[in-house]
Order: structure tokens, then C-alpha cells, then sequence
């Protein structure tokens, strides 16, 4: 872990309405130390597609719209497209991952310019037509080198175990983590409380965070406002400092239309700017507690 007290950072893909410098500045005035910078096929501000043609051009261009601001990069997202099955680490076609591994190595080389100090990746999904086991075995087998490659660049990896994954439960993601020595959570608290599952279950995961989410959730909505949120962000901080966490919380409001409005995947339900606040302000007040 990096030494230092806790960090708050801020998701540039909060804010997907405004322009990506425009983000950064909303960012920066929200007085975070740093940002979570999304690299996420057909939907980011700045998309793989558009820089790989010019890795070095983009470092420059991102590391001078961050040191302008005089934001940190907290951390560096790859998502390849906007479906869970394209480019999947754990895909069954050999063609898929091959081209997951050319978008990876790409996406390293611009991360590790950039002087970030993780990258997060997704670790596939289930895939209907075989167990679970298999999943897992392919995905533990890919994220393998990919932990190495990045040790190689000064780039730690973690993976981000979401709903809809191949590691959706704190006993998946853990097992997940223990079949690819290396591997790190970027741990997201909402997407386990979603479900139902209880708080205490979830925390053995800190100990295997190298990145941290935090946004309103309750059992059943996947996002929601402080008021409804029911994840109790006091006791994570605890947890935190018991672990010897001691890297970046990125505050990760989302606005994602197309779900239907008022259901448990409604990700355009939230004040962004509003809500960011008011945890920044709980996250600070308990950091300094």
C-alpha cells in the first residue's frame, strides 16, 4: 500500500454530459485529491478506440489535463465495450481474447506513461454454456499475466467483482484472487449490498483492495441517494485503517441511461454533484475521525 493517509478521488464518468475537461475542472472544484480515469470502449469521454492509434499523444494530452488541475490519477479503468461479453479476459473465443490482450497491452503502456500506479480491470463473466468453474479457471488464467505484465510496468492490477460477473459474490471474487497470486480488488460495496448480501460478509475483501468505490446502495438499487443509502460508509472506513488501507476512495455517482427509470438498475436517479458532496464531506469527517 502507498504510505499516506486515505485519499478521495472522483470519477470523471460521473459526469458524462459535460466535456472531459469540463469534468476535470467540476473535479477539481469538488476538492477530491484525484481522479479515476475511465478508459471504457464506445461510452468514456476519452475511449480506447480513439487514443490507440496515438498512445504517446494521449499520455501527453491526460497528463497535462491532470497536472493543470493539480489532480492525482487515483486510478486508471479499462472497461473494452459496453456489453460484459466483448473482449471478456475469459471469453471462450480464442479471437475475442486475443484482441482483449492486444487492448490490455495497449492500455498498460498508456497507464504506465501516465505514472498510474493501478489499473483496473473487469474479470469476465460467467458464460451459460459451461460450469462456473471453467469461467473462473480461464479468467484466473488470463488475469495471471496480465498481474505480471503490469508488475513489469510498475502498475499494480485489480479486478472490479461486479454483479453480472464471473466473480459476483464475496466467495467468488476471494477464490477468484487466491487462483491469480497478485491479483487486487478495486472493491464496490454496492454491487454485494444489491443483492442482499450483508456487510460483515463483504469485508474480508479490504484486505485484497488496492482501489476502493463509494456511492449510495441499498438491497435492491444499485445506486441511490445518501439519504436511501443503506451501506454503512463509517464502519468501511474502520475497516480500512484496521487493514492498513491506505489508498484512494474514488466517490463513483454514475449517470447511465437506458434502464428503466425507478428500477434496481437506474443509474441516472442521483444528484451527482449533490451527492458527491455529501459523502466526501461523511468520508472526510470519519478519515478524520
Amino acid at each position: 500500500m502507498k504510505s499516506g493517509p486515505l485519499k478521495l478521488a472522483c470519477a470523471d464518468f460521473a459526469f458524462p454530459l459535460l466535456e472531459h475537461e469540463q469534468a476535470l475542472d467540476l473535479i477539481a472544484m469538488l476538492g477530491v485529491e484525484g481522479v479515476d480515469l475511465a478508459m471504457m470502449g464506445n461510452r468514456s469521454h476519452v475511449r480506447p478506440e480513439q487514443v490507440r492509434a496515438d498512445l504517446g499523444g494521449w499520455a501527453e494530452r491526460l497528463g497535462a489535463r491532470l497536472a493543470s488541475r493539480g489532480l492525482e490519477l487515483a486510478d486508471f479503468f479499462l472497461i473494452p465495450w459496453s456489453d460484459f461479453e466483448r473482449m471478456a479476459p475469459n471469453n471462450p473465443d480464442p479471437a475475442e481474447r486475443a484482441d482483449a490482450a492486444a487492448l490490455f497491452r495497449d492500455m498498460l503502456s498508456l497507464a504506465a506513461d501516465l505514472d498510474a500506479g493501478g489499473l483496473t480491470l473487469l474479470p469476465g463473466i460467467h458464460w451459460p454454456e459451461e460450469p462456473w468453474e471453467d469461467s473462473l479457471a480461464r479468467s484466473a488464467e488470463e488475469l495471471t499475466w496480465r498481474v505480471e505484465e503490469g508488475r513489469q510496468r510498475g502498475v499494480r492490477i485489480s479486478v472490479e467483482a461486479h454483479v453480472g460477473s464471473v466473480a459476483d459474490t464475496p466467495e467468488r471474487a476471494l477464490r477468484l484472487v487466491q487462483e491469480c497470486p497478485g491479483l487486487e480488488l478495486t472493491l464496490d460495496y454496492t454491487h454485494f449490498v444489491f443483492q442482499g448480501i450483508a456487510e460483515p460478509e463483504i469485508e474480508p475483501m479490504v484486505r485484497h483492495a488496492r482501489h476502493f468505490h463509494a456511492r449510495g446502495a441499498r438491497e435492491g438499487r444499485l445506486q441511490t441517494t445518501l439519504r436511501e443509502n443503506t451501506i454503512d460508509y463509517e464502519r468501511v472506513v474502520d475497516v480500512m485503517k484496521e487493514t492498513g488501507y491506505d489508498g484512494y476512495v474514488g466517490i463513483e455517482y454514475v449517470w447511465t441511461p437506458g434502464e428503466p427509470p425507478g428500477g434496481p438498475y437506474d443509474l441516472t436517479n442521483t444528484d451527482n454533484v449533490s451527492e458527491t458532496i455529501l459523502l466526501r464531506d461523511l468520508l472526510r469527517a470519519r478519515i478524520a475521525a
